[in-house]
């Protein structure tokens, strides 16, 4: 899932906790303090627990607000574990971009020539380029209140999706526009692109994932569940509206859509490298990178660029920055990375309510706080 809201709360009163890190002494503690004041709002504002990292240069911080389990009273801390949902999609385009780069497949490839069957008519002009920039038109079941039936009312946490179910659950419907024709958000289309890599490589998209990203990058908190409905290790717990522990969740539905665990941590270190051009040839770092415009947003292959506001009003300086995020159940979180280089943010809190959000309401609380944390990372 995608967040598709500003975010916000559910407990306060929580203390912050800083975690020493590097910042110099005056003007990066007034940035510290900001980012602090922050997050210690968006806990106030009704998040049990809040966790961020953030880097200016080689100088990084990284702090933990509030709770990470509201029954025990356990404390937030930075090295919690969270369910990443839709950041999921930039390692998967940048598997798919890897592999053009070695010249196994053309991003121009029509999908139907690794997934053959897979569609009718204009379907069968569905590109790869399509799928990971959305500009496919495949229908989202995941946006269907009964698709979640199974889990929000029957508490089945353990039921299992398989990607071609899904898959052939989306194709059933009719496209809103021929591919390339328009823009609009599908779960669907990182479930194609990730059996695009598997009938590419031969192997699950899981372990190339782990093994072109996670292994040499030393991501050793980040994992891939296929259908284990348990967070593992040190942990955030993800709760809903109503303060409802939903951390227990299959997250087979969402798999190279949005299944992925991490911290705030491995994922800063995955797209300083990503934007640094590291993992990518020239050719490839250009196509991540290359945008179309919709929906208030430049969106490029798995990741976006967006305009970070450092101050009120329409004439008020902004800091531009390339941006993935993901929202499922009961987690909220965002990465925000400069387009120069020298800045990131990494965040996540712990409630997103997917019934709300299928109900076309509000799935995070009110409040300011969330708003503030990008502008004191990223604006000093």
């Amino acid at each position: 899932m995608k967040v598709r809201t500003g975010a916000v709360a559910l407990l306060a009163g929580m203390c912050m906790v800083a975690v020493p890190g590097f910042f110099p002494a005056a003007a990066a503690a007034a940035e510290r303090d900001g980012l602090k004041a922050a997050i210690d709002q968006t806990v106030a504002d009704g998040f049990p627990g809040v966790v961020a990292y953030a880097r200016q240069g080689e100088r990084e911080s990284r702090m933990a607000a509030g709770l990470a389990d509201t029954a025990t009273g356990e404390r937030a801390r930075p090295d919690h574990r969270f369910r990443i949902a839709s950041n999921t999609k930039s390692f998967v385009s940048t598997v798919l971009l890897q592999l053009e780069g070695e010249g196994r497949l053309s991003l121009d490839d029509s999908v139907e020539k690794w997934l053959p069957g897979t569609f009718r008519g204009k379907g069968r002009s569905i590109t790869v380029r399509h799928l990971l920039n959305h500009t496919s038109g495949i229908y989202d079941p995941t946006n269907e209140p009964e698709f979640f039936a199974p889990y929000l009312e029957r508490h089945e946490w353990d039921y299992v999706y398989t990607p071609r179910q899904v898959v052939a659950r989306a194709v059933r419907h009719v496209r809103p526009f021929d591919p390339g024709e328009g823009w609009q958000y599908s779960n669907t289309n990182y479930l194609l692109a990730g059996l695009v890599i598997e009938a590419v490589t031969h192997h699950g998209a899981p372990t190339e994932i782990q093994r072109r990203i996670l292994t040499p990058l030393g991501l050793k908190d980040t994992s891939f569940p296929l259908t284990d409905p348990d967070v593992h290790g040190p942990h955030l717990h993800g709760y809903d509206l109503a303060g409802r522990d939903i951390t227990r969740f299959s997250p087979s539905y969402d798999w190279t859509a949005g299944a992925m665990i991490s911290t705030v941590d491995d994922l800063a270190r995955f797209h300083r490298a990503l934007f640094a051009g590291t993992l990518l040839r020239p050719a490839q770092q250009r196509e991540l990178l290359t945008t179309v415009e919709s929906d208030g947003a430049a969106h490029g292959l798995g990741v976006q660029r967006v305009d970070v506001p450092c101050g009120p009003g329409p004439d008020a300086r902004k800091v531009s920055t390339w941006e993935t995020d993901g929202a499922g159940p009961g987690f909220t979180s965002v990465s925000l990375t400069t387009t120069d280089g020298q800045r990131q943010l990494v965040l996540a809190a712990n409630v997103y309510d997917l019934a709300a959000e299928l109900k076309q309401q509000r799935p995070v609380p009110q409040g300011s706080g969330l708003a503030k944390v990008p502008a004191a990372a990223l604006c000093g």
